[in-house]
């Protein structure tokens, strides 16, 4: 995976699922945060062990593994 180094995966840890630097705070709780409006300082106050590329990388993360692929059709 290159460009997402601060992203980790690792059984033990939140049962395999993207997490930040190995941490138990999961990608999906920094995009969920976001969704609900919650801000970059309020989710760096409420988790003071991360940092501000930590919410950068998880949301990058999260639209790439989004990304639409255009795959030719087939007929026939």
């Amino acid at each position: 995976m290159k460009g997402f180094d601060r992203i980790t995966f690792d059984p033990a840890v939140m049962g395999g699922k993207a997490c930040i630097r190995g941490l138990r705070v999961t990608v999906g709780t920094i995009v969920g945060l976001v969704a609900v409006g919650r801000s970059r300082e309020e989710i760096l106050h409420a988790y003071p062990y991360l940092e501000p590329d930590d919410i950068t990388q998880s949301l990058a993360y999260a639209a790439w593994r989004l990304q639409e692929q255009d795959l030719p059709l087939v007929v026939g």
